[in-house]
């Protein structure tokens, strides 16, 4: 069962997008549209790909006039072909219209990342590795983009910095900057400081650097830009002592060779930091 998006957490964010785009009102509608008109309008596919963000196209619409009705017609996570109508809205034109812009970019988006998402997945079907999102998402947007993600049939990586520990070439760099503290030990010592239910992972860039950092007792080890021998010749190495990440400039036509390297995990920054929007558009249906 997908997990949602929480109310509050949608309105926080459809708000501050509707005022942005319309500070004062839409003074286009207003100039040229009488305030009695009403209109329906249908969310159409320009292109085939996998839904998201229903609920929020929705809230884009109530939000600028809550007698705007939404009717849903494809949830979340569902695939559609190029011509279905996966959403209706009916209400006051002025609403609609102003609303119109937000919502679509919200939709559009979500759904690119989805669609992105769902093929990233397809090319590593039977292997038992997993696709991963990063925290390279749009500032503010992160809550949705990683729900659009999960739509796709991909998982969340950690959401934020304040969710497990990961340290990186810079960390280790300067954990060790002195050329004095061993590796194992630093790392052991900063495990030690943690609460048992927090998450230990540590990216290595050479493989001469895996038994030190596996001597620590991490969680999981990422390497970061190995070629696929590299990768295969790790997960020999780490023998399911650790989870193994693979990352780094994955693309949708390496990840099944790497998936079959035996890693259990690949984060893919793609996914959010380089989609193209889906072609969706609202279509006037009626108007009265």
């Amino acid at each position: 069962m997908l997990v949602g998006l929480d109310r509050e957490s949608i309105e926080r964010v459809v708000k501050m997008a509707l005022l942005e785009d319309a500070p004062w009102g839409d003074l286009t509608s207003q100039t040229l549209i009488p305030a009695s008109a009403r209109m329906t309008a249908d969310l159409v596919a320009r292109e085939a790909g996998v839904f998201c963000g229903g609920e929020i196209f929705a809230a884009a619409m109530t939000l600028t006039d809550p007698t705007t009705k939404t009717d849903l017609l494809v949830e979340d996570g569902e695939a559609f072909a190029i011509g279905d109508v996966l959403a209706t809205a009916t209400g006051p034109a002025h609403g609609v219209l102003q609303a119109e812009r937000v919502a679509l970019n919200f939709v559009q988006r979500l759904s690119g990342i989805s669609t992105m998402t769902s093929r990233y997945v397809a090319e590593i079907a039977g292997t038992h590795a997993r696709v991963v999102d990063t925290r390279k998402t749009t500032p503010g947007l992160r809550l949705f983009e990683r729900y659009a993600v999960r739509c796709g049939g991909g998982h969340n990586h950690r959401f934020s910095l304040s969710d497990a520990v990961m340290a990186k070439d810079n960390h280790l760099a300067v954990l060790t900057d002195d050329g004095r503290r061993d590796l194992t030990e630093a790392l052991r010592a900063a495990r030690a400081s943690l609460p048992h239910t927090a998450h230990f992972e540590v990216e290595v860039d050479r493989p001469d650097q895996i038994e030190a950092v596996l001597a620590a007792g991490v969680d999981t080890i990422m390497l970061d830009n190995f070629t696929l021998e590299q990768m295969r010749e790790g997960v020999r190495q780490i023998a399911g002592r650790a989870l193994v990440e693979a990352s780094g400039t994955v693309r949708l036509e390496t990840i099944g060779a790497i998936a079959h390297t035996g890693v259990d995990i690949i984060s893919v920054g793609a996914l959010t930091h380089s989609v193209r929007s889906l072609d969706l558009g609202l279509d006037t249906r009626s108007t009265s």
